[in-house]
């Protein structure tokens, strides 16, 4: 792969290449909730350290006992990843798809994944003057060839949302041709009607779908990584079977068992999620030069072409200021007209939205 290529997987967190004019970066670049971590996570970890001295469950029994209750999927049917993205590479080097049809723009780590396991990756560009919204009677035309399809629902960077129903149609159709579907629903926690969008449910009806989320990114845990896989059961041995026996470790587990059980922070989450992103969507549409895509959960895809600046442009006097923001011209199907910002605090948004309004000088 040249190295151009490999430029390409980037993403956006990185707090640690420089230090911040501001002392403390402003971290608008990755997705992550803004209320940090609840107090029974906190308690949980802390309880959690003295038993760093035996191995973690391999199975993860009590963890795989809370998503099923949390997300109504059989606890036979649920694999536990080291984050969602650990799940992706495993899926590849498990079933080694000759070639993958992947929409785009889309997470950069589909295709990462995809390519580590040796596959072609077929691109399958979702059109701007659509607004990047996914044609499933296009798509189903494109996947003649290929073994994998991978969606995100949310998609990330343009938020597009994808009815429950549309995507259901869609795998029975690809099952029907001996392909698989992967259904990325990182986001979803973020959204409180999740129910219209998520087929995780659905997993022990169609043998061809795995349905893969992270709970790193809505209980604010990234750097303990946890995400979690449903697929028949069949599906789900394979993956068990190629991935590491101690793949997640005690504290994650842990954590997410606290997570998933504390109802008070997931409502506050969507409360706070709600009234911000709002703020956010109705602030960015006053800046002249700008379109804004209308978020479905915590972040917002720009169009930044009427602002007289390239994407690196803009995030580098950001970046000045003490605020990152993602430069999408590495996503392929964005260029450099694109950025992404995540959806913060209420000061924070503030803030963040003062900076942008001086770079762009409006």
């Amino acid at each position: 792969m040249s190295s151009g290529r490999l430029q390409s997987f980037v993403h956006g967190g990185d707090i640690y290449s420089a230090e911040s004019p501001l002392g403390h970066w402003l971290d608008f670049s990755a997705n992550i909730n803004p209320l940090g971590l609840s107090e029974s996570v906190k308690k949980a970890i802390m309880a959690g350290i003295e038993g760093l001295v035996h191995y973690p469950d391999p199975q993860g029994r009590e963890l795989k006992q809370a998503i099923s209750a949390s997300y109504r999927v059989p606890e036979q049917a649920v694999v536990l990843g080291n984050g969602a993205a650990e799940l992706f590479y495993v899926y590849f080097h498990t079933r080694r798809p000759e070639r993958v049809l992947l929409p785009v723009p889309s997470f950069s780590e589909y295709e990462k994944a995809a390519r580590s396991s040796r596959a072609e990756i077929k691109y399958f560009y979702l059109r701007e003057q659509e607004d990047f919204r996914l044609d499933f009677t296009r798509l189903r035309s494109e996947m003649a060839g290929c073994r994998t399809v991978v969606l995100g629902n949310p998609n990330n960077p343009t938020g597009e949302l994808l009815a429950r129903k549309a995507v259901e149609c869609f795998v029975k159709a690809a099952g029907e041709a001996g392909i698989d579907v992967m259904v990325d629903e990182s986001f979803l926690d973020f959204r409180s009607d999740r129910q219209l969008y998520s087929v995780a449910d659905l997993v022990t009806e169609y043998d061809n779908l795995l349905v893969i989320s992270s709970l790193t990114k809505a209980f604010a845990i990234p750097g303990l990584r946890l995400g979690y896989g449903a697929a028949a059961e069949g599906l789900v041995k394979e993956l068990e079977f190629n991935k590491d026996t101690w793949n997640v470790n005690s504290l994650a587990q842990a954590a997410g068992i606290a997570a998933l059980g504390d109802a008070g922070y997931k409502a506050g989450t969507l409360e706070f999620i709600n009234q911000n992103v709002t703020y956010m969507y109705k602030r960015l549409r006053q800046l002249e030069g700008l379109k804004v895509y209308e978020p479905s959960v915590n972040f917002v895809l720009l169009n930044i072409a009427g602002c007289g600046m390239e994407s690196w442009q803009l995030a580098e006097k950001m970046r000045q200021k003490g605020v990152l923001i993602r430069d999408c011209s590495n996503y392929p199907g964005l260029d450099t007209r694109f950025v992404r910002v995540a959806v913060r605090g209420m000061e924070e948004n503030r803030l963040m939205l003062r900076a942008l309004q001086e770079c762009l000088g409006v």
